[in-house]
């Protein structure tokens, strides 16, 4: 099995539309700040004084103590009381529209393109299903960590294959995103992943 660069040249022979260095940084961060956002599970919760389990009754009369004046034990300021502003569930995700996700895609993809870390290969397949198969696979085809490769679809067997391995992941060209892209240092294309990018920047 052997892998090719991937130029821009290539990129424009296979009509993939990708956007100038001046353009779509901000896309870019809006995208990734979304699908951070989007992953947070706003689940934390404090309870208010109304919700704090205990007497409702003041702790002591109004006048003649010496005392502050107070009412029942689950005012915020006594230990076990009530949070006040504390954290409640919320929803953290954002929207960002389809021409905005577009255009860092197309930023994204034409900066790994430059970068020369995009390589192409006609094939990707582990029959047997062993991580070591698919360790050697992929070292004839990518160097280094972080190695991110794409195509239409894979077999079981090569999904089963590359379970093991944290820092190689296996992503179809119509679900791969930004974030993805971004955190490769090596990017592979499985023969015709290339047109449906195409699809995505145009």
């Amino acid at each position: 099995m052997s892998a090719t660069e991937f130029t821009i040249e290539a990129a424009t022979a296979a009509n993939i539309t990708t956007v100038g260095a001046e353009k779509g940084s901000q896309a870019v961060h809006d995208l990734v700040t979304a699908y951070r956002a989007n992953r947070r599970s706003g689940s934390a919760n404090t309870k208010t004084r109304g919700e704090v389990a205990g007497s409702n009754k003041k702790i002591y009369r109004q006048k003649g103590t010496g005392n502050a004046r107070h009412g029942d034990h689950q005012s915020p300021i006594f230990v076990g009381g009530g949070v006040v502003f504390g954290p409640r569930p919320r929803d953290y995700s954002q929207k960002v529209n389809k021409s905005t996700r577009k255009l860092a895609f197309r930023r994204v993809l034409g900066d790994v393109i430059s970068g020369g870390k995009v390589v192409t290969t006609p094939a990707f397949a582990v029959e047997d299903g062993k991580t070591k198969s698919f360790l050697t696979a992929v070292a004839a085809i990518a160097t280094g960590k972080k190695v991110l490769i794409i195509a239409n679809s894979f077999d079981e067997m090569t999904f089963r294959s590359a379970r093991n391995v944290s820092d190689v992941r296996l992503m179809s060209a119509a679900e791969v995103n930004v974030e993805q892209l971004l955190g490769a240092k090596s990017i592979v294309f499985v023969d015709s992943a290339i047109e449906t990018i195409a699809t995505r920047t145009n």
